[in-house]
C-alpha cells in the first residue's frame, strides 16, 4: 500500500512562506517495504539494494534486491532459519538487535549483529560476526568478537525494565576509518557509565575481530576498546556525511533525549549512581529514575534533577546539540540524509522516536528533522512529514538509492520515504 503524502515542509508546519521557499522542500511518498514481520529492529543496506534486517525476537533475515526474503539466523529455536543459536533470548528490551555489512563484504563476506545471549549461563549482549554464503541463504562460522557486554549482576528491583533493559545495541561501520561503532546501554547499572572496566554505557570501536581501534583514546585504566563512555541508553549511531563524525542519538531519564556529536574519548557526562553530586540512596543503587528523576517533568522542578549530561559534575563533558526541549520521548535511531533530492534536507539528521508517553510525555511516534551547526553543538528542529497512522520507530537508515527507510515496530513493517 502507497501513501501518497503530498505534505511540503511548510504546509505540513501550517506555515506562510514564499513560492521560492516552498520549493527549496522536497515532497515525499512513503510505501511498504517489507511487511508483516515482528519488532524490526534494524537494517543494514548493500550497494544493489539488498537489505539485512533483524527482528528482535525471531532473528537476522535478507531481503534481496529482486524482493525474496531469506531467512537467516534465528533467536534460540526460533523455526524456518536456516540456523540459529541456542544462547541467543528475547526479554523485554533485549533480543537480536544492531546488523552491519563489513565494507570487505565482496571478499569476506562478514555480516555482524548485537543479540542478547546466555551462553555458558551467563547473561549478557554479544557482537557475533557470520559469514554468509554465495546464494545468501545461509550464514555459517560465527564468531563472538566482542562477548562482555555484561547484564547487571543481580535481578533488578526497578518497576521500567528487567535486567536486559538499556542494551544499546546499535553497530555501524565508520565510513572513514572502517571500524566498528558499538554502543552499549548501561542495562540500570550505577557503576556502569564512568566505568573504566565495565563495558555499559559506552560506544565502542574495534576492528573487524573486535580488538580496539589502535587510535583509540580512552582515560588511562580504560578498556582500550572505549571510544566514548558516560552514556545512558544510546540507541542510534550516524555519521555525518561532510565530515564522518559520528552522532548519537540516546533515550533519556523523564526530561531528556540527547543527539550528541562523539568526541575520541569524551565523557557523555550520565553517572546515576547514588550519592553523587548530593543524592540520595537509590532503589538497586540506580539513580536513573526515582527518587531523583521521579517529577522532573513539571518545568519548574527539572533544575533540581539529575541531568542527563551532567557539566556540573563533569564540566568537560560532550555537550549535547539536541535535547528533545527537555522531553524524554524514547529517542531511538538517527540517519543524516544525504544527495541533492533531498534538497534542503540535504545533509540534515533524521531522528525517530518509540514514543514511551510516560508521566505526561507526549507520546513520541514520529520523525524529527535537526539541522545541525558545523561544530555539533546545537541544531535547530522541524517536524518530518508523515502520514496519520505512525508507528513507534526502531531504525532510520538511508537506503543506497538516498531514500529513507524506517522501521516500525507495532506495525510489523519495514517503509520507504521517498523524495520525490
Amino acid at each position: 500500500m502507497k501513501h501518497k503524502l503530498k505534505v511540503i515542509w511548510a504546509a505540513a508546519l501550517g506555515m506562510a512562506v514564499s513560492g521560492s521557499a516552498l520549493a527549496a522542500a522536497p515532497t515525499v511518498t512513503t510505501a511498504d517495504f517489507v511487511d508483516k514481520i515482528e519488532s524490526p529492529w534494524d537494517m543494514a543496506f548493500m550497494k544493489d539494494g539488498t537489505m539485512f534486517f533483524t527482528e528482535k525476537c525471531k532473528g537476522l533475515s535478507v531481503r534481496l534486491a529482486s524482493g525474496t526474503i531469506n531467512k537467516l539466523h534465528g533467536v534460540g529455536t526460533t523455526a524456518g532459519y536456516s540456523s540459529a543459536s541456542a544462547d541467543l533470548f528475547c526479554d523485554g528490551q533485549a533480543g537480536m538487535m544492531g546488523v552491519a555489512i563489513d565494507p570487505q563484504f565482496a571478499s569476506n563476506r562478514f555480516i555482524y549483529v548485537y543479540s542478547s545471549s546466555n551462553l555458558g549461563g551467563k547473561l549478557g549482549n554479544r557482537v557475533m560476526r557470520f559469514k554468509l554464503n554465495d546464494a545468501m541463504t545461509a550464514v555459517s562460522d560465527r564468531t563472538d568478537i566482542v562477548g562482555d557486554i555484561g547484564y547487571k549482576p543481580k535481578a533488578t528491583k526497578h518497576p521500567f525494565g528487567g535486567p536486559g533493559a538499556h542494551n544499546g545495541g546499535r553497530i555501524r561501520f565508520g565510513p572513514a576509518d572502517g571500524l566498528l561503532y558499538v554502543t552499549t546501554g548501561d542495562n540500570h547499572l550505577g557503576i556502569a557509565p564512568q566505568s573504566p572496566t565495565y563495558i555499559g554505557g559506552k560506544v565502542l570501536r574495534v576492528d573487524r575481530d573486535g580488538k580496539a581501534a589502535p587510535d583509540n583514546k580512552p582515560p588511562t585504566g580504560f578498556d582500550p576498546r572505549v571510544f566514548t563512555y558516560g552514556h545512558r541508553n544510546p540507541q542510534g549511531i550516524a555519521f555525518r556525511p561532510s565530515d564522518n563524525r559520528p552522532f548519537t542519538a540516546e533515550n533519556g531519564p523523564w526530561h531528556s533525549d540527547e543527539v550528541t556529536a562523539l568526541t575520541n574519548g569524551g565523557n557523555a557526562g550520565w553517572d546515576p549512581r547514588p550519592n553523587m553530586a548530593g543524592r540520595k540512596d537509590c532503589p538497586d543503587d540506580y539513580c536513573g529514575y526515582s527518587p531523583n528523576q521521579m517529577g522532573a517533568m513539571e518545568p519548574k522542578k527539572r533544575a533540581a534533577y539529575m541531568p542527563m549530561t551532567d557539566l556540573k559534575t563533569y564540566p568537560k563533558a560532550m555537550k549535547p546539540a539536541f535535547n528533545n526541549n527537555g522531553l524524554s520521548q524514547g529517542m531511538f535511531c538517527n540517519a543524516f540524509l544525504s544527495g541533492a533530492k533531498w534538497k534542503d534536507w540535504n545533509g540534515q539528521m533524521v531522528v525517530g522516536y518509540a514514543g514511551i508517553g510516560i508521566h505526561g510525555t507526549p507520546v513520541g511516534n514520529r520523525l524529527d528533522l535537526l539541522k545541525i551547526s558545523a561544530d555539533g553543538m546545537t541544531a535547530t528542529k522541524k517536524d518530518f512529514p508523515w502520514p496519520t497512522v505512525a508507528g513507534r520507530f526502531r531504525a532510520c537508515e538511508l537506503g543506497p538509492d538516498g531514500d529513507l527507510f524506517v522501521a516500525l515496530e507495532d506495525q510489523g513493517k519495514i517503509i520507504r520515504v521517498k523524495p520525490e
